[in-house]
C-alpha cells in the first residue's frame, strides 16, 4: 500500500513519476485498517528535497503509511518558503500530545558547533526525551544521530581534520539482525560530515551494537535495542546527485573541495555519478517500517506502555 501525503506536496509528484505509490486522502479513507504513523522531524535548510528523499523509501513499504512533517517552533527556516512551512509542518508544540509508530530526526548542517550552542538544541532534548513515551521506535540519521546518541549516552562527536565526502565501502556486522534483512556483505554509503562518533566511544554503552561499519569512514549504523532506536550517521537518504551539489555548490562560492571520493565516473565530474546505494537504503527503511509494523501495539495509545503485539 503506497504512502499517504497531502496531495499538494511538492513530493507527491516527484514520487509519482518514480513509479511510487502514493494514497490521496479520499483512498486512505475506503480502506478499514490503521496506517502507521510515521512522523519527519526536518532539520534540514532545504525541507523540500528533504521531503522527497525520505517519503520516497517511506512510501515502497508495502503498508500504508501516514507521513507527518514536523519541525522544530523555535527555529526560522532560511532556505524553505514559509508558505510550504505553514501549509505542510507542524510544529513539535502542536503534535507533542501524538503517539507515533516511527519517528524520524533528519541532520543539520551545523556539525562543528557544539551541542549546546544550537540555538533550538533545548527544544531537540525535549523532543528526545518525549519519543520516549510516544514513539514506538526512532531513526536518527546524520547529525540527527549523533545529537540522539549524546544525549542519551553522552557518546561525544569529534571533528575531523578534513570533510568526509563521498561513497564509500561499508561491512555487515549483524546479518542476522532485523533491519539488515537482504543486506550485502559489503556494500556501499554516501558519507557527508565533518564530525565522527568513535567505536571505542560506544562498546562502553552496554545496550548499544554496532550494526554497519566502513575501515576508512568509522561506524555507520547503531542500535539500541531496549528503546527501539537507531543510529544512522551517513545518507542512505541521498538522491544520486546530492554529493555532486554539495561539491558543485562549494565550488561555485570558492570553497575549497575535494572530489567526493568514489563518486563521478573516473573522477571526472563532468561524467553523472551512478547510484551505488539505492537499493540498500530501501532495505533499511523497508526492514525498519516492518519491525515497527510488528512490533507495534494496534492502540496507538498504548505506545509508550511497554506493550507490544
Amino acid at each position: 500500500m503506497p504512502i499517504r501525503i497531502p496531495d499538494t506536496l511538492p513530493a507527491f509528484e516527484t514520487l509519482v513519476h518514480e513509479g511510487v505509490r502514493v494514497m490521496t486522502e479520499t483512498m486512505a479513507i475506503r480502506q478499514d485498517i490503521r496506517p502507521l504513523q510515521i512522523g519527519l522531524l526536518n532539520l534540514m535548510p532545504n525541507k523540500i528535497k528533504t521531503e522527497v528523499q525520505f517519503a520516497r523509501l517511506i512510501g515502497a513499504s508495502p503498508l500504508q503509511v501516514e507521513l507527518t512533517l514536523v519541525r522544530v517552533g523555535g527555529h526560522k527556516a532560511k532556505n524553505t518558503p514559509e508558505d510550504h512551512l505553514l501549509s505542510f509542518y507542524q510544529t513539535w508544540d502542536e503534535v507533542k500530545h501524538r503517539k507515533f509508530d516511527g519517528f524520524i530526526i533528519t541532520g543539520a548542517p551545523i556539525e562543528t558547533l557544539p551541542f549546546e550552542e544550537v540555538t533550538y538544541w533545548p527544544e531537540l532534548e525535549q523532543i528526545l526525551d518525549w519519543t520516549e513515551t510516544n514513539v514506538h521506535s526512532t531513526m536518527n540519521v546524520c547529525w540527527g544521530g549523533m545529537a540522539a546518541i549524546y544525549h542519551f549516552h553522552k557518546v561525544p562527536k569529534h571533528p575531523l581534520k578534513e570533510k568526509a565526502f563521498g561513497v564509500y565501502r561499508h561491512r555487515n556486522l549483524a546479518p542476522s539482525s532485523v533491519y539488515l534483512n537482504g543486506f550485502s556483505d559489503d556494500f556501499q554509503v554516501p558519507v557527508s560530515r565533518w564530525t565522527e562518533v568513535r567505536r571505542a566511544d560506544i562498546e562502553k554503552i552496554s545496550d548499544l551494537e554496532i550494526l554497519l561499519e566502513s575501515d576508512e569512514m568509522g561506524v555507520c549504523l547503531v542500535q539500541e535495542k531496549r528503546a527501539n532506536r537507531l543510529y544512522m550517521f551517513n545518507h542512505v537518504e541521498y538522491d544520486s546527485t546530492s554529493l555532486g551539489d554539495e561539491y558543485f555548490r562549494d565550488k561555485s562560492a570558492g570553497i575549497p573541495i575535494k572530489l567526493p571520493h568514489n563518486y563521478f565516473p573516473h573522477n571526472d565530474d563532468a561524467l553523472p555519478p551512478l547510484n551505488r546505494w539505492r537499493g540498500h537504503a530501501h532495505l533499511l527503511f523497508g526492514n525498519w517500517i516492518n519491525e515497527i509494523y510488528q512490533m507495534t501495539p494496534y492502540d496507538l495509545n498504548e505506545i509508550g506502555s511497554g506493550v507490544t503485539r
